[in-house]
């Protein structure tokens, strides 16, 4: 059988166990690679002194620990003090039997040597959501064409034919529907900023959910009456709020499940090297819900276009969600276990000077 230390040292990605002072207690070869130390230079220092993250990733480090339950951020740079940032997927876990312990492990999307490998992935998403945009409105004509075809002769057929026709108009409207999503990813508008009362839009998403996707569970709410407007577009945090929801109430039982709507205040939560002190967000959103959680096969690429843990998916959601945020300036991240997962939007407040202006 092969040992623990065996299967550590041939960990193919950079992998920390950081303790419960989150500081770096052992790191396999492709860590010390990564931080171009030795174990014996590292082992006892801060990591977040060793490694550099372009997120808040901090608090959400933390809670991650004290609920006992994984983390997954996406898309995020991390560099070190002898290393330029690479773009990267965090996968971070409780280490069982060892109390406040951490396993971090770093995925980097472009290695050295390898830069445009990673690029070609995403670049190839891209890619083909800017192609089918621009495809979306000449399919689109031909295929209102079918489903009115198929119509009329349904008019005129018997039962067993009927059900041929009525498959041609279902089909063809789905792929509508996938195109008119592409076209919305594609053709997404840059924010409107004004300062918005994020219990509005949320209150919002919340009665639109429960009249239709969401009518068979339920929706708890758990509000900051304090936090202050944020600074964002009213629309399109609607829009994320409304495919979190979804994706919640899909994810939940299918009788009897639950979602929660949660805001805070957290002081000092701030996106690295944006400016000079750092971009603040203290505004948080969280949307829980009781389902089985993400599957382990997406959950470092949720975020990424055409991915999706559901049959039929479009696998746009989320990549929309993640598009949103961060032409908000914002940040989000999503911790997943059995029973749990929860979606964290970190979002700005509004700038001083600002702060007289009403929301629509």
């Amino acid at each position: 059988m092969i040992g623990n230390d065996a299967i550590w040292a041939s960990l193919p990605v950079p992998a920390f166990r950081i303790d419960a002072g989150d500081r770096i207690v052992d790191a396999n070869p492709a860590g010390e690679g990564f931080l171009n130390a030795s174990l014996k230079s590292v082992a006892g220092a801060p990591v977040w002194d060793m490694i550099a993250i372009d997120a808040p990733i901090e608090a959400a480090f933390a809670r991650a620990r004290a609920d006992g339950t994984p983390l997954f951020v996406n898309d995020i740079d991390v560099g070190t003090g002898s290393r330029a940032p690479l773009q990267c997927a965090l996968q971070i876990a409780p280490l069982q039997g060892r109390k406040g312990e951490m396993i971090m492990l770093v995925s980097p999307r472009e290695l050295a040597g390898q830069a445009m490998q990673g690029h070609s992935v995403r670049s190839a998403a891209q890619s083909a959501i800017g192609m089918a945009g621009m495809l979306a409105h000449e399919i689109k004509n031909p295929l209102a064409g079918i489903i009115g075809a198929a119509q009329l002769l349904g008019m005129n057929l018997g039962p067993q034919d009927i059900e041929l026709t009525d498959l041609i108009v279902a089909e063809s409207r789905r792929i509508v529907k996938l195109l008119e999503q592409v076209e919305q990813f594609g053709n997404l508008s840059p924010p409107d900023f004004r300062p918005v009362n994020i219990h509005d839009v949320l209150d919002r998403a919340r009665r639109s959910a429960l009249l239709g996707f969401g009518a068979h569970v339920g929706i708890a709410e758990d509000y900051d009456p304090s936090l202050p407007l944020a600074w964002g577009d009213p629309d399109q945090l609607l829009q994320v709020l409304l495919n979190l929801l979804r994706n919640a109430a899909e994810a939940a039982a299918p009788a009897g499940g639950n979602i929660r709507l949660r805001t805070y205040f957290e002081h000092g939560f701030r996106l690295r090297r944006s400016d000079v002190s750092g971009q603040s967000l203290p505004l948080q959103i969280e949307v829980t819900d009781d389902g089985p959680g993400l599957p382990d096969s997406i959950r470092d690429e949720i975020f990424d276009p055409f991915v999706s843990g559901r049959e039929n998916g479009t696998g746009l959601g989320l990549a929309l969600v993640s598009k949103i945020v961060s032409d908000h300036g914002g940040w989000i991240s999503v911790t997943s276990a059995p029973g749990r997962t929860t979606f964290r939007l970190s979002l700005p407040r509004v700038p001083r000077g600002d702060e007289r202006k009403e929301t629509e």
